[in-house]
Protein backbone atom coordinates (compact mmCIF):
# COMPACT_ATOMS: atom_id res chain seq x y z
CA UNK A 1 0.00 0.00 0.00
CA UNK A 2 0.95 3.64 -0.54
CA UNK A 3 3.93 2.60 -2.71
CA UNK A 4 5.47 0.97 0.39
CA UNK A 5 6.54 4.42 1.60
CA UNK A 6 5.80 4.01 5.30
CA UNK A 7 7.62 0.80 6.14
CA UNK A 8 10.55 1.70 8.38
CA UNK A 9 9.87 5.45 8.22
CA UNK A 10 9.83 7.52 11.40
CA UNK A 11 6.49 9.34 11.51
CA UNK A 12 5.34 11.93 14.06
CA UNK A 13 1.58 12.34 14.57
CA UNK A 14 0.36 15.32 16.58
CA UNK A 15 -2.96 14.69 18.29
CA UNK A 16 -2.33 10.93 18.24
CA UNK A 17 -4.46 10.35 21.35
CA UNK A 18 -7.62 11.65 19.64
CA UNK A 19 -10.11 9.72 17.54
CA UNK A 20 -8.63 10.28 14.07
CA UNK A 21 -5.07 10.46 15.41
CA UNK A 22 -5.34 7.06 17.11
CA UNK A 23 -6.76 5.40 13.97
CA UNK A 24 -3.99 6.99 11.88
CA UNK A 25 -1.33 5.84 14.36
CA UNK A 26 -2.76 2.30 14.32
CA UNK A 27 -2.72 2.22 10.51
CA UNK A 28 0.83 3.59 10.33
CA UNK A 29 1.98 0.97 12.85
CA UNK A 30 0.19 -1.68 10.76
CA UNK A 31 2.18 -0.44 7.74
CA UNK A 32 5.47 -0.90 9.58
CA UNK A 33 6.21 2.74 10.39
CA UNK A 34 8.07 3.81 13.52
CA UNK A 35 5.33 5.96 15.03
CA UNK A 36 5.71 8.75 17.55
CA UNK A 37 2.95 10.93 18.91
CA UNK A 38 2.73 14.40 20.45
CA UNK A 39 -0.38 15.37 22.41
CA UNK A 40 -1.45 17.28 25.49
CA UNK A 41 -3.44 14.46 27.09
CA UNK A 42 -5.82 11.59 26.49
CA UNK A 43 -8.96 13.59 25.66
CA UNK A 44 -11.76 11.18 26.59
CA UNK A 45 -12.57 8.31 28.91
CA UNK A 46 -12.62 5.74 27.48
CA UNK A 47 -10.18 6.66 24.69
CA UNK A 48 -9.40 4.76 21.51
CA UNK A 49 -5.69 5.41 22.11
CA UNK A 50 -5.81 3.30 25.28
CA UNK A 51 -8.46 0.81 24.13
CA UNK A 52 -6.19 -0.18 21.22
CA UNK A 53 -3.12 -0.37 23.46
CA UNK A 54 -1.28 2.23 21.40
CA UNK A 55 0.25 3.64 24.60
CA UNK A 56 2.36 0.43 24.68
CA UNK A 57 3.12 0.28 20.95
CA UNK A 58 4.31 3.73 19.85
CA UNK A 59 6.45 6.56 21.17
CA UNK A 60 4.56 9.16 23.18
CA UNK A 61 5.53 12.75 23.99
CA UNK A 62 3.23 14.76 26.22
CA UNK A 63 3.05 18.43 25.29
CA UNK A 64 0.82 21.32 24.30
CA UNK A 65 0.75 22.29 20.63
CA UNK A 66 0.29 25.90 21.81
CA UNK A 67 3.80 25.72 23.36
CA UNK A 68 6.11 26.49 20.44
CA UNK A 69 9.29 25.42 22.18
CA UNK A 70 7.72 22.13 23.26
CA UNK A 71 6.73 21.40 19.65
CA UNK A 72 10.18 22.33 18.32
CA UNK A 73 11.84 20.18 20.99
CA UNK A 74 9.62 17.20 20.13
CA UNK A 75 10.48 17.39 16.43
CA UNK A 76 14.19 17.69 17.22
CA UNK A 77 13.97 14.71 19.59
CA UNK A 78 12.14 12.41 17.19
CA UNK A 79 13.80 13.65 13.96
CA UNK A 80 10.88 12.30 11.92
CA UNK A 81 10.87 11.66 8.21
CA UNK A 82 7.23 12.80 8.02
CA UNK A 83 4.74 14.69 10.18
CA UNK A 84 0.95 14.45 10.26
CA UNK A 85 -0.57 17.36 12.18
CA UNK A 86 -3.98 16.56 13.67
CA UNK A 87 -3.79 18.19 17.13
CA UNK A 88 -6.77 20.52 17.48
CA UNK A 89 -9.70 21.76 19.48
CA UNK A 90 -12.19 19.90 17.34
CA UNK A 91 -15.68 20.83 18.60
CA UNK A 92 -17.81 23.64 17.19
CA UNK A 93 -19.94 24.12 20.29
CA UNK A 94 -16.90 24.13 22.59
CA UNK A 95 -15.41 26.92 20.48
CA UNK A 96 -18.22 29.20 21.67
CA UNK A 97 -17.38 28.41 25.29
CA UNK A 98 -13.63 28.92 24.90
CA UNK A 99 -12.84 30.85 21.71
CA UNK A 100 -9.33 31.87 22.78
CA UNK A 101 -8.22 28.29 23.36
CA UNK A 102 -9.75 27.33 20.02
CA UNK A 103 -7.81 29.99 18.10
CA UNK A 104 -4.60 29.39 20.03
CA UNK A 105 -4.77 25.63 19.43
CA UNK A 106 -6.01 25.51 15.85
CA UNK A 107 -4.33 28.57 14.34
CA UNK A 108 -1.23 29.21 16.45
CA UNK A 109 -0.73 25.50 17.10
CA UNK A 110 -0.56 24.94 13.35
CA UNK A 111 1.96 27.76 13.05
CA UNK A 112 4.08 26.19 15.80
CA UNK A 113 4.26 22.87 13.94
CA UNK A 114 5.16 24.67 10.72
CA UNK A 115 7.87 26.58 12.56
CA UNK A 116 9.25 23.33 13.97
CA UNK A 117 9.45 21.94 10.43
CA UNK A 118 11.15 25.13 9.24
CA UNK A 119 13.82 24.70 11.90
CA UNK A 120 14.31 20.96 11.32
CA UNK A 121 15.62 20.00 7.86
CA UNK A 122 15.30 16.25 8.55
CA UNK A 123 11.54 16.38 7.90
CA UNK A 124 10.77 15.74 4.23
CA UNK A 125 6.95 15.83 4.21
CA UNK A 126 4.16 17.32 6.30
CA UNK A 127 0.42 16.71 5.98
CA UNK A 128 -1.70 19.28 7.82
CA UNK A 129 -5.28 18.31 8.62
CA UNK A 130 -7.75 21.16 9.07
CA UNK A 131 -11.51 20.71 8.48
CA UNK A 132 -14.33 20.95 5.97
CA UNK A 133 -15.58 23.80 8.18
CA UNK A 134 -12.66 26.00 7.08
CA UNK A 135 -14.91 27.23 4.25
CA UNK A 136 -17.26 30.17 4.65
CA UNK A 137 -20.44 28.12 4.69
CA UNK A 138 -23.39 29.75 2.92
CA UNK A 139 -25.22 26.38 2.85
CA UNK A 140 -25.46 26.05 -0.91
CA UNK A 141 -26.40 22.55 -2.14
CA UNK A 142 -23.21 21.85 -4.10
CA UNK A 143 -19.79 20.97 -2.73
CA UNK A 144 -17.11 23.46 -1.75
CA UNK A 145 -13.94 23.45 -3.83
CA UNK A 146 -10.45 24.02 -2.51
CA UNK A 147 -10.29 27.57 -3.93
CA UNK A 148 -13.60 28.70 -2.41
CA UNK A 149 -13.63 31.43 0.27
CA UNK A 150 -12.22 30.43 3.66
CA UNK A 151 -13.58 31.48 7.05
CA UNK A 152 -16.63 31.04 9.21
CA UNK A 153 -18.90 32.75 11.68
CA UNK A 154 -18.24 30.45 14.63
CA UNK A 155 -14.77 30.45 16.31
CA UNK A 156 -14.04 26.85 15.31
CA UNK A 157 -14.63 27.43 11.60
CA UNK A 158 -12.75 30.72 11.65
CA UNK A 159 -9.78 29.12 13.43
CA UNK A 160 -9.55 26.43 10.76
CA UNK A 161 -9.71 29.05 8.01
CA UNK A 162 -6.86 30.88 9.79
CA UNK A 163 -4.84 27.66 9.89
CA UNK A 164 -5.20 27.25 6.13
CA UNK A 165 -3.97 30.82 5.53
CA UNK A 166 -0.96 30.21 7.78
CA UNK A 167 -0.08 26.95 6.00
CA UNK A 168 -0.20 28.67 2.62
CA UNK A 169 1.98 31.51 3.90
CA UNK A 170 4.69 29.14 5.19
CA UNK A 171 4.59 27.12 1.99
CA UNK A 172 5.18 30.16 -0.23
CA UNK A 173 7.59 31.95 2.11
CA UNK A 174 9.80 29.14 3.43
CA UNK A 175 9.06 25.71 1.92
CA UNK A 176 9.56 26.10 -1.82
CA UNK A 177 12.63 23.87 -1.53
CA UNK A 178 11.19 21.60 1.17
CA UNK A 179 9.83 20.20 3.28
CA UNK A 180 6.94 19.21 1.03
CA UNK A 181 3.74 20.38 2.73
CA UNK A 182 0.04 20.13 1.89
CA UNK A 183 -3.25 20.58 3.75
CA UNK A 184 -6.36 18.43 3.84
CA UNK A 185 -10.01 19.16 4.57
CA UNK A 186 -12.49 16.55 5.73
CA UNK A 187 -15.14 16.33 8.37
CA UNK A 188 -17.99 14.41 9.96
CA UNK A 189 -16.09 11.17 10.15
CA UNK A 190 -17.58 8.29 12.08
CA UNK A 191 -16.16 4.97 13.18
CA UNK A 192 -15.44 2.92 16.26
CA UNK A 193 -13.50 4.47 19.11
CA UNK A 194 -14.86 8.02 19.07
CA UNK A 195 -16.03 9.07 22.54
CA UNK A 196 -15.93 12.85 22.15
CA UNK A 197 -18.73 14.83 23.72
CA UNK A 198 -21.39 16.48 21.60
CA UNK A 199 -20.99 14.24 18.54
CA UNK A 200 -23.95 12.27 17.30
CA UNK A 201 -22.46 8.75 17.08
CA UNK A 202 -20.56 8.81 20.41
CA UNK A 203 -23.63 10.33 22.09
CA UNK A 204 -25.77 7.57 20.57
CA UNK A 205 -23.63 4.60 21.60
CA UNK A 206 -23.17 6.01 25.11
CA UNK A 207 -26.94 6.26 25.53
CA UNK A 208 -27.84 2.99 23.83
CA UNK A 209 -25.18 0.96 25.67
CA UNK A 210 -27.01 1.94 28.86
CA UNK A 211 -30.44 1.36 27.29
CA UNK A 212 -31.23 5.09 27.45
CA UNK A 213 -33.00 7.17 24.82
CA UNK A 214 -30.74 9.59 22.92
CA UNK A 215 -31.66 13.27 22.88
CA UNK A 216 -30.89 15.07 19.60
CA UNK A 217 -31.09 18.72 18.57
CA UNK A 218 -31.25 18.82 14.77
CA UNK A 219 -32.69 15.66 13.18
CA UNK A 220 -32.79 17.22 9.69
CA UNK A 221 -29.23 18.59 9.62
CA UNK A 222 -27.34 16.81 6.83
CA UNK A 223 -23.68 15.89 6.67
CA UNK A 224 -21.45 13.93 4.26
CA UNK A 225 -20.89 11.08 6.75
CA UNK A 226 -17.83 8.96 6.01
CA UNK A 227 -15.90 6.27 7.84
CA UNK A 228 -12.71 7.48 9.48
CA UNK A 229 -10.61 5.25 7.21
CA UNK A 230 -11.75 7.16 4.11
CA UNK A 231 -9.98 10.48 4.81
CA UNK A 232 -7.07 8.66 6.47
CA UNK A 233 -6.40 6.81 3.23
CA UNK A 234 -6.31 10.22 1.54
CA UNK A 235 -3.91 11.63 4.14
CA UNK A 236 -1.59 8.65 3.82
CA UNK A 237 -1.67 8.68 0.02
CA UNK A 238 -1.00 12.43 -0.02
CA UNK A 239 1.91 11.89 2.38
CA UNK A 240 3.31 9.24 0.06
CA UNK A 241 3.05 11.59 -2.92
CA UNK A 242 4.80 14.36 -0.98
CA UNK A 243 7.54 11.90 -0.02
CA UNK A 244 7.96 11.09 -3.73
CA UNK A 245 8.38 14.81 -4.53
CA UNK A 246 5.16 15.00 -6.49
CA UNK A 247 5.38 18.69 -7.40
CA UNK A 248 1.71 18.80 -8.36
CA UNK A 249 0.76 17.96 -4.75
CA UNK A 250 3.25 20.18 -2.91
CA UNK A 251 1.69 23.27 -1.37
CA UNK A 252 -1.83 22.20 -2.33
CA UNK A 253 -5.04 21.74 -0.36
CA UNK A 254 -7.27 18.70 -0.88
CA UNK A 255 -10.81 17.79 0.11
CA UNK A 256 -11.38 14.17 1.15
CA UNK A 257 -15.02 13.20 1.41
CA UNK A 258 -17.65 10.73 0.23
CA UNK A 259 -19.32 10.86 -3.16
CA UNK A 260 -22.00 13.47 -3.75
CA UNK A 261 -24.86 11.07 -3.03
CA UNK A 262 -23.71 10.48 0.56
CA UNK A 263 -25.28 13.38 2.41
CA UNK A 264 -27.75 11.93 4.91
CA UNK A 265 -29.57 13.66 7.75
CA UNK A 266 -28.95 13.01 11.43
CA UNK A 267 -32.26 11.15 11.53
CA UNK A 268 -31.26 8.92 8.61
CA UNK A 269 -27.90 8.18 10.24
CA UNK A 270 -29.56 7.16 13.51
CA UNK A 271 -32.11 5.00 11.68
CA UNK A 272 -29.27 3.18 9.89
CA UNK A 273 -27.32 2.70 13.14
CA UNK A 274 -30.41 1.46 14.93
CA UNK A 275 -30.64 -1.33 12.38
CA UNK A 276 -27.49 -2.75 14.01
CA UNK A 277 -28.41 -1.89 17.61
CA UNK A 278 -31.57 -3.55 18.98
CA UNK A 279 -33.61 -1.30 21.26
CA UNK A 280 -32.07 1.96 20.03
CA UNK A 281 -34.30 4.99 20.68
CA UNK A 282 -34.02 8.75 20.31
CA UNK A 283 -36.09 11.90 20.59
CA UNK A 284 -35.71 15.55 19.62
CA UNK A 285 -35.23 18.03 22.44
CA UNK A 286 -35.92 21.78 22.31
CA UNK A 287 -33.26 23.93 20.62
CA UNK A 288 -34.09 27.25 22.28
CA UNK A 289 -30.88 29.14 22.98
CA UNK A 290 -28.78 26.59 21.09
CA UNK A 291 -25.53 27.77 19.56
CA UNK A 292 -25.65 28.15 15.79
CA UNK A 293 -24.46 25.20 13.73
CA UNK A 294 -24.59 24.73 9.96
CA UNK A 295 -27.39 22.50 8.70
CA UNK A 296 -25.85 21.73 5.29
CA UNK A 297 -22.22 21.18 4.30
CA UNK A 298 -20.75 19.29 1.34
CA UNK A 299 -17.31 19.01 -0.25
CA UNK A 300 -16.32 18.65 -3.88
CA UNK A 301 -13.50 16.08 -4.08
CA UNK A 302 -12.80 16.28 -7.83
CA UNK A 303 -9.29 17.63 -7.25
CA UNK A 304 -8.29 14.58 -5.18
CA UNK A 305 -9.84 12.33 -7.83
CA UNK A 306 -7.98 13.89 -10.76
CA UNK A 307 -4.62 14.69 -9.16
CA UNK A 308 -4.29 11.80 -6.67
CA UNK A 309 -6.68 9.27 -8.23
CA UNK A 310 -8.39 9.07 -4.84
CA UNK A 311 -12.07 8.65 -4.09
CA UNK A 312 -14.10 7.23 -1.22
CA UNK A 313 -14.53 3.46 -1.32
CA UNK A 314 -17.46 2.80 1.03
CA UNK A 315 -21.15 3.41 0.61
CA UNK A 316 -23.26 4.80 3.44
CA UNK A 317 -24.56 1.38 4.52
CA UNK A 318 -21.05 -0.11 4.80
CA UNK A 319 -19.85 2.95 6.71
CA UNK A 320 -22.60 2.57 9.28
CA UNK A 321 -22.18 -1.21 9.52
CA UNK A 322 -18.43 -0.98 10.21
CA UNK A 323 -19.02 1.68 12.84
CA UNK A 324 -21.76 -0.27 14.62
CA UNK A 325 -19.78 -3.52 14.49
CA UNK A 326 -16.83 -1.91 16.27
CA UNK A 327 -18.92 -0.41 19.06
CA UNK A 328 -21.02 -3.55 19.50
CA UNK A 329 -17.84 -5.57 20.01
CA UNK A 330 -16.57 -3.07 22.58
CA UNK A 331 -19.78 -2.89 24.60
CA UNK A 332 -21.09 -6.46 24.23
CA UNK A 333 -18.08 -8.76 23.86
CA UNK A 334 -16.12 -9.00 27.09
CA UNK A 335 -12.40 -9.16 26.46
CA UNK A 336 -12.70 -8.32 22.76
CA UNK A 337 -9.32 -7.59 21.15
CA UNK A 338 -10.11 -4.16 19.76
CA UNK A 339 -6.74 -3.72 18.06
CA UNK A 340 -7.25 -6.96 16.14
CA UNK A 341 -10.73 -5.82 15.13
CA UNK A 342 -9.35 -2.42 14.10
CA UNK A 343 -6.66 -4.02 11.95
CA UNK A 344 -9.26 -6.33 10.46
CA UNK A 345 -11.39 -3.32 9.48
CA UNK A 346 -8.33 -1.62 7.96
CA UNK A 347 -7.64 -4.77 5.92
CA UNK A 348 -11.31 -5.05 4.87
CA UNK A 349 -11.38 -1.42 3.82
CA UNK A 350 -8.14 -1.85 1.85
CA UNK A 351 -9.56 -4.90 0.07
CA UNK A 352 -12.71 -2.98 -0.92
CA UNK A 353 -10.58 -0.08 -2.20
CA UNK A 354 -8.31 -2.47 -4.11
CA UNK A 355 -11.32 -4.06 -5.81
CA UNK A 356 -12.17 -0.57 -7.07
CA UNK A 357 -8.64 -0.10 -8.44
CA UNK A 358 -7.63 2.83 -6.20
CA UNK A 359 -4.01 3.81 -6.78
CA UNK A 360 -2.97 3.84 -3.13
CA UNK A 361 -3.71 0.13 -2.75
CA UNK A 362 -1.15 -0.94 -5.36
Amino acid sequence: MFDGVYKGKKVLVTGHTGFKGSWLSAWLHHLGAKVWGFALDVPTKPANFQVLGLDKMIGHIEGDVRDRQAVIHAVKKVMPDMVFHLAAQALVRKSYDDPTQTFETNAMGTMNVLEALRQNPTVKAGVFITSDKCYRNVEWPWGYREDDTLGGEDPYSASKGCAEVIIRSYQHSFFKNGPNVASTRAGNVIGGGDWAEDRIVPDAVRAWSQEHSLKIRSPYATRPWQHVLEPLSGYLWLGARLWADDRQACGQAYNFGPNALVNQSVSELLTALAGHWPGAKWKTEGTSGAKKEATLLKLCCDKALHQLEWHAALNFEDTVAMTARWYRAYYHQDGADMMSLTRHQIDDYTRIAAEQGLSWTK
